[in-house]
């Protein structure tokens, strides 16, 4: 196990047949059993690994509208031990609830509340489950219906780095969240009852790394190769810090390169106009462009890694063209099939 598993409880949101909302609240937290923290596991794992994930911190009326406070005041008063686990999350769940009554949408949820620590930081982590129906075979070789929580497809969840909250108050990325398959806005009523206000962006931070980069090797005596050795460097530094769950430390990135004979970066970063946080999230899905080409537009889907440009791969920008020299075997057998066909 990565992971140490606190306390771990699930309360249910349920809509009645008047379609109103109600609380079933568990009255103690689910047993640290075996099933417990192989879920809490699994979920800790996938959650790590999604991208795309927004960054916040709890807001107050002062940012972006009326945040509501009563999520982190209960919260606050469960980690100096005035509130009881139970209490919170029970707290938790009738904000969720009456969240969830401004719209018509939602058939609510069960709502997992858990905290739990890995590494030297602890968490917790908040997340709306629905249930998934599937066939399974009794003893008696008969089928039968059951429910499952649909952990493989979780959309709305949270994570509360409490070590971090409670460490930086400045912090504007101690919380983050899943982005919903259409954007933010899918996501709004989840954040909302827990007064998160989005933060940083690490998109940006993450396309501004990537500008410095390449301003970094352009203005260099870096050969060709040494340039592209340098962004594949930079990416695979940051991915590895992506796997790990940590974030990217600039000051950490200098010294990896610095170590590879490429001084200065701290300094040239952090001095000029791409306005870097020292500690951001990864994306790797930008950053992954220091590494390849890749774009999709009117039918025609191109990819290749970067250091085939000029060399296998040629651009003239003047008739907007590419030469490919070297077509990938498995293309060239589908073109001469398709040619003989013709």
């Amino acid at each position: 196990m990565t992971i140490k598993v606190e306390q771990a409880i699930i309360h249910e949101i349920a809509q009645n047949h008047e379609g109103q909302l109600s609380c079933r609240l568990r009255p103690q937290p689910l047993l640290n059993s075996q099933a417990v923290e192989l879920m809490l596991e699994e979920l800790h794992q996938s959650y790590t690994s999604k991208a795309g994930k927004g960054f916040g911190f709890f807001g107050t009326h002062g940012d972006d509208g009326e945040a509501n406070p009563a999520f982190a005041d209960g919260l606050k008063q469960y980690l100096d031990g005035s509130l009881g686990f139970v209490e919170f999350t029970g707290l938790a769940s009738k904000l969720l609830q009456d969240e969830l009554g401004k719209y018509d949408f939602s058939q609510g949820g069960f709502l997992l509340l858990a905290c739990y620590s890995h590494m030297a930081s602890d968490y917790l982590f908040v997340a709306l489950l629905s249930a998934k129906s599937s066939m399974t075979v009794l003893d008696d070789m008969e089928l039968t219906q059951v429910n499952h929580l649909d952990l493989g497809n979780i959309q709305l969840a949270a994570r509360i780095d409490t070590s971090e909250w409670q460490a930086d108050k400045e912090s504007r990325k101690y919380i983050s969240f899943i982005r919903g398959r259409a954007g933010r806005k899918v996501a709004d009523f989840f954040l909302d009852f827990m007064g998160c206000v989005e933060g940083i962006n690490p998109k940006a931070q993450n396309k501004s790394l990537m500008i410095a980069v390449e301003d970094f090797v352009a203005g260099s005596e870096l050969t060709k190769d040494e340039r592209q050795a340098c962004r594949d460097k930079v990416f695979e530094f940051c991915a590895e810090r992506f796997d790990a769950g940590a974030e990217l430390d600039i000051k950490d990135l200098a010294d990896e390169l610095a170590d590879s004979g490429m001084d200065s970066f701290y300094d040239f970063a952090t001095t000029g106009d791409y306005g870097l946080e020292e500690e951001f999230p990864v994306d790797k899905s930008t950053l992954r462009q220091l590494k390849k080409f890749s774009g999709t537009g009117g039918g025609v889907s191109i990819s290749f890694d970067g250091h085939h440009l000029g060399e296998r791969v040629i651009y003239d920008p003047i008739s907007d063209t590419l030469v490919i020299k070297g077509v990938p075997a498995n293309l060239k057998d589908q073109l001469h099939r398709r040619l003989k066909g013709e």
